[in-house]
């Protein structure tokens, strides 16, 4: 009897599971791996193994997270935001100072970095907000902009504390790309953004550090500081070049294997990508991406109600507004910020944030027909 109710069960959550985006994710991840062997193959060393633990604890966090009803996030929605101001205030506290930030917890022998589960705390906590009844959001719009840059406003002060201007660009992204998409009247939208430009103009004016505003200039022209800030710059770019239709081979590319491009296991694995599989491996894997972002859209437009719907917008505005950057780094057109390339790029705390995002994803697709 016992095998005969848990045959049903399995069939059913066979039909309902979303197999075109698990596929989208495991080809990611394939490629990630693939390409990060290659990336540490000389040096560093033992990176390599790590991230292979990274990615099981990834599984169990995607599986955990997609099998809670996301209603449950939507009742906790302000405690997670909640949980991820204290992480972040206790970042400045008792932080891990590596190269002059402190962006790191230790948790025994693991460092943990808040600020990118902070994206996850945000995403959650607007579409909580965004939840409401849509008659309130037209009658009183301001109050849900304010609202709303409040809540994406506190973590991104606190991790330019950090100092940290990559995951606090990201933050304000995802809250501006999230409050553009939701039922704002069109001047509400507009004048929202001209106030942010507003602020972020007198925030480079004002608050960013030296390095900062470095990295920028140095985006305009590379040639300011070509063996400084502009040598990532300017080495991704031979390697992208390099690398030419099919690209030189697994492990042969001379950019990665010989050093000269800089945190290419972290900030440029895109670059060691494109020089070992040329174009059309670029394309492969952009093609991927692209596929599972238009994928996140596709759920929220099938969604049941409005938190769900703003849950995979912001799903979708983080994938999508990490791939830009750090692609856009490497190829110069973008500033160097330190972003790093969804399941591609070494790093526990940016890849299990991903792994949530993901896990939302699915959770919401499984259970867009359940009610």
């Amino acid at each position: 009897m016992f095998a005969r109710g848990v045959t049903p069960a399995l069939r059913k959550l066979r039909a309902q599971f979303d197999w075109p985006l698990a596929g989208a994710i495991a080809a990611i991840i394939v490629i990630g791996l693939v390409n990060l062997y290659s990336a540490t193959r000389v040096a560093p060393h033992g990176l390599y193994q790590q991230q292979l633990v990274w990615f099981i604890a990834g599984f169990v966090v995607f599986v955990a997270t997609a099998a809670i009803d996301y209603r449950a996030y939507e009742r906790l929605a302000y405690a997670i935001y909640g949980v991820g101001l204290v992480l972040l205030v206790a970042v400045l506290v008792g932080g891990k100072v590596v190269k002059g930030s402190s962006r790191w917890l230790a948790i025994g022998p693991v460092g943990v970095q808040p600020s990118e589960l902070a994206k996850i705390a945000v995403i959650i906590a607007l579409a909580k907000i965004f939840s409401g009844d849509p008659m309130d959001l037209a009658l009183r719009p301001w109050a849900y902009v304010a609202g709303a840059l409040g809540l994406m406003g506190l973590p991104m002060l606190l991790v330019m504390k950090q100092p940290d201007l990559g995951t606090a660009l990201i933050l304000y992204l995802i809250g501006t790309t999230i409050m553009m998409v939701v039922s704002l009247q069109l001047h509400v939208k507009l004048l929202t953004i001209g106030l942010e430009l507003v602020a972020g103009t007198a925030l480079f004016l004002f608050k960013l550090h030296g390095y900062q505003k470095k990295r920028i200039l140095t985006f305009i022209d590379p040639s300011l500081d070509p063996s400084g800030a502009g040598w990532h710059a300017r080495q991704a770019i031979f390697a992208v070049g390099s690398g030419r239709w099919t690209g030189k081979g697994w492990t042969h590319g001379t950019q990665n294997q010989l050093q000269f491009l800089p945190e290419h296991w972290t900030d440029f694995p895109f670059a060691v990508w494109a020089e070992e599989w040329g174009f059309l491996g670029c394309m492969l894997l952009l093609g991927c991406y692209l596929f599972l972002i238009l994928w996140a859209l596709n759920l929220a437009a099938e969604a049941r109600d409005r938190f769900a719907q703003v849950v995979c917008v912001g799903s979708a505005a983080l994938l999508f507004w990490h791939v830009f950057f750090n692609i856009g780094m490497v190829a110069g057109i973008l500033p160097v910020v330190g972003v790093t390339l969804p399941l591609i790029s070494y790093g526990g705390s940016s890849l299990l944030t991903v792994m949530v995002a993901l896990g939302l994803l699915m959770n919401v697709s499984i259970r867009r027909y359940a009610y």
